[in-house]
């Protein structure tokens, strides 16, 4: 079932300082992951990522996730410490028509010359604050007992 992201969560996205992620698995099970500043948010919330070239690892293991119905990753960080994991499944790959023609003409202006392989759209199926202090929370609220030793030891 598709996850709505959040208007902070989409900004962020668009934001040029923040860093992206995107982690897919190659045909042996390898994780391949390539921070880039190519992934967009449409206006349905599903994420765009615009594959620049044709041969890459990344592009093949997109293939594959969508033959194989396969989920990738895209992790998001932000210049105030905004952490976010969204996991999704590629649904649709773009090589022609108007949408692939919109982001071809952005990535010409923004790149020079440069190619635009693939427009990939990848529906979010589960989101996570990955923030520290958020994962840290949720973790001793499902794992009250789990604790390192030396938390556990008696001062004198």
């Amino acid at each position: 079932m598709a996850k709505k992201l959040t208007k902070d969560i989409i900004d962020l996205i668009h934001d040029p300082a923040t860093t992206t992620v995107l982690a897919t698995l190659d045909g042996n099970g390898f994780p391949e992951a390539v921070v880039t500043d190519t992934i967009r948010v449409d206006e349905h919330g599903n994420l765009l990522y615009l594959e620049l070239l044709e041969s890459s690892g990344t592009n093949r293991n997109l293939v594959r996730s969508i033959w194989f119905n396969g989920r990738v990753a895209v992790a998001v960080g932000g210049k105030a410490g905004e952490r976010w994991q969204i996991k999704g499944r590629p649904v649709k790959t773009h090589i022609t028509g108007d949408l692939f023609l919109q982001h071809y003409q952005e990535v010409r202006e923004q790149r020079g010359d440069v190619e635009l392989a693939a427009v990939w759209v990848i529906e979010p199926d589960e989101v996570a604050d990955e923030r520290f202090e958020t994962r840290k929370s949720e973790e001793e609220r499902a794992h009250p007992s789990f604790r390192h030793l030396d938390r556990l030891a008696r001062t004198a």
